[in-house]
């Protein structure tokens, strides 16, 4: 597989061999894929755990009395006063 870099990559991958710190670009490039996946993980987890969230409330729902979006929002808006009052 071939790679192309544009000039502002280039230059990025030529600061850190400069630097001393990385021996090649495989090994940058190695390491940028690395993170990448790790990124990908940590993002799926999290839509998971937002998903989970969602599905506690909804079923929390169903037990709890409705109110309009006027008192929910004036609501918090009262306990952030309160807050930052304290």
């Amino acid at each position: 597989m071939s790679i192309s870099l544009t000039p502002n990559q280039e230059r990025f991958v030529q600061n850190k061999l400069q630097a001393g710190k990385y021996c090649s670009a495989e090994e940058i490039l190695e390491i940028a894929l690395r993170l990448l996946d790790e990124y990908d993980r940590s993002e799926a987890k999290w839509v998971e755990d937002v998903r989970e969230k969602i599905d506690a409330a909804i079923e929390a729902s169903k037990y709890t009395a409705s109110i309009d979006g006027e008192t929910f929002v004036n609501d918090i808006l009262e306990r952030f006063h309160q807050a930052n009052q304290a």
